[in-house]
């Protein structure tokens, strides 16, 4: 990774049409902090390309033979997680873009990037930022817009006492072994528990455990 003191970014290009491979190697050659060590027509290739090279990182298309851009950007975050893995493709679905996420990628560009753009992307990715082209950041805003918000305790009216039971109960505790933790008695720890489950609209544990995770608790 570059470091200002002359080093250069190693990277590997990772994509099954051999004149957009080429090009991008071309273009990044050019450049003079950036370093191409290897070029691999599909994701089992580009797995074996930074076991053998050790890249800063790896530029990956998604739709490719053998092992497709998602298996092969999991496996390389899971045994080189050093390694960041910056997706370069053309598609811009929601499915995609998760996917690529979910698997360990640190950035997403499609394929109508220029080349400062990708070379920015390259060395925000190297020194540990995450980057996304305009088009996927509005994609990912959108969609946490549309989570439903979580519920809190002050949405419910829980007391401390009754959020610190309902977390127990999510955790699995009887009363008795709810009342030895919070050094209560079990009679006061029925009370909280009848008056969380009427404030949570909850008729057992089990309803109650589910309201719980959904509140992150547990």
């Amino acid at each position: 990774m570059s470091d200002g003191a002359g080093q250069r970014i190693t990277v590997v290009v990772a994509d099954d049409q051999t004149i957009v491979r080429e090009g991008l190697t071309t273009v990044l050659s050019l450049l003079p902090d950036i370093e191409v060590v290897g070029e691999a027509a599909d994701g089992a290739a580009a797995v074996e390309l930074v076991a053998r090279h050790a890249p800063n990182v790896v530029l990956m298309d998604l739709r490719m033979p053998v092992l497709d851009g998602v298996a092969a950007t999991a496996a390389i975050a899971a045994a080189h997680p050093e390694t960041a893995v910056l997706v370069l493709t053309t598609y811009a679905d929601d499915e995609s873009i998760a996917g690529a996420l979910r698997a360990g990628a640190r950035g997403y560009l499609t394929k109508d990037a220029g080349r400062r753009e990708i070379a920015t992307a390259i060395r925000a990715v190297a020194g540990g930022q995450a980057t996304f082209a305009a088009e996927v950041g509005q994609r990912l805003v959108a969609a946490l817009s549309a989570q439903p918000a979580t519920p809190s305790a002050v949405e419910f009216g829980l007391s401390t006492r009754e959020l610190d039971v309902l977390s127990l109960i999510a955790k699995g505790r009887n009363n008795s072994e709810i009342a030895k933790e919070l050094f209560i008695g079990v009679s006061t720890v029925k009370s909280h528990v009848n008056s969380l489950f009427a404030k949570l609209q909850v008729r057992d544990r089990a309803q109650a455990i589910t309201q719980a995770h959904r509140m992150g608790l547990g």
